[in-house]
C-alpha cells in the first residue's frame, strides 16, 4: 500500500493520533494500549524490530537504537495497565510523551 502511495499511512497514522487525543486528555491510561498499537504499527512499517528478544544483540542493531529503546520503556508502562498492576500517574504521563515523541519522529521520518 504505502509503495504506490508513500502518504496515505502518514494520513492515516495522523488520522488516527487526532482520533485518540480527546482519549489521552479524559483518560490517559485508557489511551496507552490505542498508542502502543498505533505506534508499534509505524514502527513495524518503519522497519524497526520491535519484537525482538532482549538477548538477540544483532536483531536490535538499528540505525537509531534509542527510538527503539523509547518504545520499550513506553510499553512496558503499557502492559503494566493491561495486567491492572498500579502504575504511578508520572509513569503514564512519560510513557505517553514518549509515544508522542515516537510519533512525531515517526510522522517527520515517513518520506
Amino acid at each position: 500500500m504505502s509503495s504506490t502511495e508513500p502518504g496515505l499511512d502518514r494520513h492515516d497514522w495522523q488520522t488516527e493520533w487526532e482520533q485518540l487525543e480527546p482519549l489521552v486528555t479524559d483518560s490517559p491510561i485508557e489511551a496507552l494500549p490505542e498508542l502502543d498499537a498505533l505506534v508499534e504499527r509505524m514502527l513495524q512499517e518503519r522497519g524497526y524490530p520491535v519484537e525482538v528478544p532482549e538477548d538477540d544483540v544483532e536483531a536490535r542493531l538499528v540505525d537509531e537504537p534509542e527510538i527503539l529503546a523509547e518504545f520499550v520503556v513506553a510499553r512496558e508502562v503499557a502492559r503494566a495497565v493491561d495486567r491492572g498492576e498500579d502504575v504511578d500517574p508520572g509513569d503514564v504521563g512519560q510513557a505517553i510523551g514518549s509515544y508522542r515523541s515516537l510519533y512525531e519522529f515517526l510522522l517527520q521520518n515517513s518520506a
